[in-house]
């Protein structure tokens, strides 16, 4: 069981320490107190997520992006009626507060369920080539290289299957029979895992076309070369909240300018700014698609997930952003690689 005084936080804390706090705890949620224990207000990973869309300072304090109103229980509630009352409002952490207004506790659903388990599909893609990882990937595939002794794709796999992900569909091509032999069937990780094969490429979402049917509830696709702690479950919840149709994992990326850059009006230098950083979003390879997408995509045809999402646009379907925050690694490079053999554990 975790210990919810690992995310007690004050409300003069910066919401970047607050953060880090979520993160190392594992639990999803702050909870912002005063001296005396009284709640101020509760910091969710969604609120969270919100501050980073909005551009939230993340040196400010954590009362900028708190819920102010979270809904709250007793410390003397039967467990029966705590566990009813988290299931009513859909919420999986409940601040218990005693007879004087302080914090007593924090019911989480995970203590009263275990994991629970997903009907949501999982499509791995893993027939890359490698090319920018030659001469590794000469004799091996890119998602069968080993960082922290196993191969890329079995991380990705076990991670899934500790949130509650059962069922797996791997998108194969180059070397297709080395991930074949090694996965089978997935019965030795209690999973279910069949094969999409590509006999051309067909690209991030053209592979998608090749299921044998249509899910009955949003299914997640992965590029299987990327090292992450992502929350896929949380993302279903983010996407199911939003009530859309498409769903992109974006990661914050920082371009600091190397020079000191010159605005002019005419001839007259207006101002200097040394070398700024500009902040973008950019893909990170991880979507939640709802199950009428897969109509939309062409069958036999190469479609990326770029070209799937521009699409849903121009037909005026709703597409979300979901902010990345947890580690997270593109192997493409052999840089990347080098990176994560040091990291990841």
């Amino acid at each position: 069981m975790k210990n919810w005084k690992d995310i007690v936080v004050s409300p003069e804390i910066s919401l970047r320490e607050a953060i880090r706090r979520i993160d190392a705890s594992g639990i999803q949620m702050a909870l912002v107190v005063d001296v005396d224990m009284r709640l101020r207000g509760v910091l969710s990973d969604g609120d969270v997520r919100r501050s980073i869309l909005n551009g939230i300072d993340l040196d400010g304090p954590v009362l900028q992006a708190m819920n102010a109103n979270p809904k709250t229980g007793s410390v003397h509630t039967p467990r029966a009626e705590v566990l009813a009352m988290m299931r009513r409002f859909t919420f999986h952490h409940l601040p218990l507060i005693d007879d004087d207004g302080r914090v007593g506790g924090l019911a989480m659903l995970d203590d009263f369920m275990g994991v629970v388990e997903r009907d949501n599909w999982v499509v791995l893609m893993v027939g890359g080539l490698g090319s920018r990882l030659r001469p590794l990937t000469d004799t091996c595939p890119k998602p069968m290289l080993h960082i922290g002794g196993k191969p890329i794709l079995e991380s990705i796999l076990e991670s899934f299957m500790e949130q509650g992900f059962r069922r797996f569909f791997l998108s194969v091509n180059y070397m297709a029979e080395v991930i074949k032999d090694y996965f089978g069937d997935g019965s030795k990780w209690g999973a279910r895992i069949e094969y999409l094969h590509e006999t051309e490429r067909l690209g991030t979402a053209g592979a998608l076309s090749l299921l044998p049917e249509r899910p009955a509830v949003p299914l997640v696709v992965m590029n299987g070369d990327l090292i992450t702690k992502a929350n896929f479950a949380a993302m279903l919840d983010f996407h199911e909240e939003h009530q859309v149709a498409a769903t992109m994992a974006v990661r914050e990326y920082d371009l600091q300018v190397p020079y000191g850059v010159v605005k002019v009006d005419g001839v007259r230098i207006a101002s200097i700014e040394e070398k700024p950083i500009h902040r973008f979003f950019v893909n990170g390879g991880i979507y939640v698609l709802g199950r009428d997408v897969l109509d939309v995509i062409p069958p036999s045809t190469f479609f990326d997930m770029p070209s799937l999402f521009q699409d849903l646009e121009s037909r005026g379907c709703k597409a979300a952003a979901y902010p990345l925050r947890e580690y997270w690694l593109d192997i493409g490079r052999l840089e990347e690689y080098e990176r994560a053999q040091r990291e990841w554990s």
